[in-house]
């Protein structure tokens, strides 16, 4: 199980990415919500999905979940 995190700063396309607490893009402790631990990416998306309509897997780190 991984932690997973949601940057609170929208994307240019307004995307709230979803990252694993691994990714080398992970945002600043101030700029991310802690969604909690997960096996997959596909569930972090969901739970961030609840605060962000717009939340989408990061490239880099959670690919499978990435659709923008």
């Amino acid at each position: 199980m991984r932690k997973y995190y949601v940057n609170k700063n929208a994307q240019p396309n307004g995307d709230h990415e979803v990252h694993n607490e691994t990714c080398p893009r992970l945002p600043e402790v101030i700029n991310r919500l802690h969604l909690g631990e997960f096996t997959s990416c596909a569930s972090a998306v969901i739970v961030a999905k609840k605060s962000y309509s717009k939340a989408d897997g990061c490239y880099y780190c959670s690919p499978t979940c990435h659709h923008s």
